[in-house]
């Protein structure tokens, strides 16, 4: 449980805005402080090496002036050397042309050859310097020359101690780690605190979708504080609304279906209870009653076969079985198989094919899809009238239409002529029969295909059914 509250914080908005507060409170500070200090070392370094430069300038003028290369018993220049060397404390080495050690502070190398890549670089280019940090030393040659002559006459090697500098910079680190950790203390309060007023809203739109969970309400919520959750609770808004909806649609669709299939036992029921009413039934009326009991009982299977279609087709558990067909020949065979029942009414079944067209289809699914639309425009048609079925293809898709001359469909129920059980008029549809399933079985069909249905219909002026399928099936 521990373990899982810890891991809730770490994926939360508030810790997040903590790690963010942090890094733009510490990163920013550290890069400053950084920067300043080693600004700082720099500018003493420099003015460490003007300051010794200078020194060493006028030692080399009173070493040329008195010959100490070539003599070093000057006590002058001597006392000077001691007297840098104990200021700066380091040591201070002067060599001829020949590298020869004329003078050493630290009496050690005099007489002796030193060879050093700091002098033998002094006497090609000039005065050379090296600053090493961490060993807390600036090494420096200056060159030892005569205004009067061009050529170098000796070199003097400074190696001196900068441990007064290393210290301030120490002690500005000290103040530097001191002062990230008032930043991060800050950080986080100021984290705590702005987490806190940003997360509120969010806990407001929690809170108020969990007071939803006992039931849909009637009211909305709404917490309009930031964009983002005015955004978040319009979404949400939305699909309540959708939800209601669907809730009203489901108990309306529990309401339908109860009907129909209670009609037709009701009616069984009525019929079976007038034959055992009834003593000595005439065979005529025995027979008739007996054929309208079949009747509903054909009925009654056709509303669950629907209905079972449909289940199947929402849980997606009806594989297509895709195949390429001709989809001409199909249609020709649709309307092959209708034409008797449009003959009785004396309506025409026409197809109009701009070119032949092939696709990947289930021939069964798809055949009984088109079959809903062409059977439901010869059902809802007026006696004399027609149904155009025309076929028609580009490079991506293929389209079918089916118009008829019929009653049409009002603008008010266009919206809802897919939705299960929905009829246009109850008592008309009664009449003509059918379980109220087809379109919704069509839509679904379609739609598996990847396809879309559209419906254009005016009141009294006929229906136009327009269906749009890949030529392609990809699973």
């Amino acid at each position: 449980m521990v373990t899982k509250k810890k891991t809730k914080f770490f994926k939360s908005l508030r810790f997040r805005i903590l790690v963010i507060l942090l890094i733009l409170g510490i990163v920013p500070s550290a890069i400053v402080t950084q920067l300043m200090i080693s600004n700082y070392e720099k500018q003493a370094i420099e003015v460490k090496v003007s300051e010794v430069s200078t020194q060493c300038a006028i030692l080399c003028n009173q070493i040329i002036k008195e010959n100490y290369l070539n003599d070093s018993s000057s006590q002058s220049v001597n006392s000077k050397l001691e007297l840098l060397s104990n200021v700066y404390g380091g040591r201070m080495v002067i060599v001829d042309r020949d590298l020869k050690v004329v003078a050493d502070t630290y009496h050690v190398d005099e007489g002796r050859t030193l060879i050093s890549p700091k002098v033998v670089k002094c006497f090609k280019n000039g005065e050379v310097t090296n600053y090493r940090r961490y060993g807390q030393m600036l090494e420096m040659a200056v060159p030892v020359k005569s205004a009067d002559v061009p050529q170098i006459q000796g070199a003097m090697l400074v190696n001196i101690s900068i441990s007064d500098i290393m210290a301030t910079v120490g002690e500005q680190e000290q103040m530097a780690m001191l002062l990230t950790g008032i930043i991060v203390a800050l950080s986080v309060l100021l984290a705590y605190g702005l987490s806190t007023i940003l997360v509120k809203p969010l806990a407001s739109v929690t809170k108020s979708i969990e007071d939803l969970t006992d039931g849909y309400q009637k009211d909305e919520i709404s917490v309009p504080d930031y964009t983002e959750t005015e955004l978040i609770t319009d979404a949400f808004n939305k699909m309540l609304a959708r939800m209601k909806v669907l809730d009203e649609s489901r108990s309306e669709f529990v309401s339908n279906v109860s009907h129909e299939l209670k009609t037709p036992m009701t009616s069984m029921k009525v019929l079976a209870d007038s034959l055992v009413g009834q003593e000595g039934v005439p065979e005529e009326l025995y027979q008739e009653f007996m054929r309208d009991i079949t009747a509903e009982i054909d009925r009654e299977n056709r509303i669950i076969t629907d209905l079972l279609t449909l289940v199947k087709m929402d849980k997606k558990s009806a594989d297509l079985q895709i195949s390429h067909m001709d989809i001409n020949q199909l249609l020709e065979d649709i309307l092959k198989r209708l034409r008797p029942i449009a003959d009785k009414r004396n309506i025409d079944l026409i197809l109009d094919s701009f070119r032949p067209v092939e696709a990947d289809v289930d021939e069964l699914k798809f055949t009984s899809a088109i079959s809903n639309l062409v059977e439901n425009a010869i059902k809802y048609n007026v006696d004399d009238g027609w149904v155009r079925v025309s076929l028609d293809a580009d490079h991506k898709f293929f389209y079918v239409t089916v118009a008829d001359s019929g009653m049409g469909i009002p603008e008010d129920s266009i919206d809802r002529i897919f939705e299960r059980f929905y009829r246009v008029d109850k008592s008309h549809s009664r009449e003509i029969g059918g379980t109220g399933l087809g379109l919704a079985i069509t839509r679904s069909t379609i739609a598996m295909h990847h396809g879309v249905i559209k419906v254009f219909s005016r009141e009294g002026e006929g229906t136009t059914f327009s269906v749009r399928v890949p030529l392609s099936y990809i699973p």
